[in-house]
């Protein structure tokens, strides 16, 4: 599975089927199962992805096929992610804050 360099912006259900070395059916079995894997389609109804629907399919393909996860463990894996990564914003953005207050602490003491 190499999805390097994406330089397009939209892939065929085919050409994303042979960066992963999976069939077009399981690609589409994932669109089904998986609420964060939607792409569009053109007006004749042809799948089209976008390099960022190839970025979850790879997050998808790697808990599914390489780490083992069923697709339900990947569901709630996925799920537990995304909360990691709204806590550590949250996080983050309280840090940002308090720096600019310390910040501006210190030059008032100047």
């Amino acid at each position: 599975m190499e999805t390097g360099t994406l330089t397009k912006l939209y892939y065929p259900i085919g050409e994303v089927a042979e960066i992963f070395d999976v069939s077009p059916s399981l690609i589409r079995y994932w669109e089904t199962e998986f609420i964060s894997f939607k792409p569009g389609k053109n007006r004749k109804g042809d799948r089209r992805y976008t390099p960022k629907d190839i970025e979850n399919l790879k997050t998808i393909y790697h808990l599914v096929k390489e780490r083992g996860f069923t697709i339900d463990g990947a569901k709630k894996e996925l799920e537990n992610q995304k909360n990691e990564s709204k806590v550590k914003n949250q996080l983050l953005k309280k840090l940002n804050s308090l720096r600019s207050k310390l910040v501006k602490l210190k030059e008032e003491k100047i």
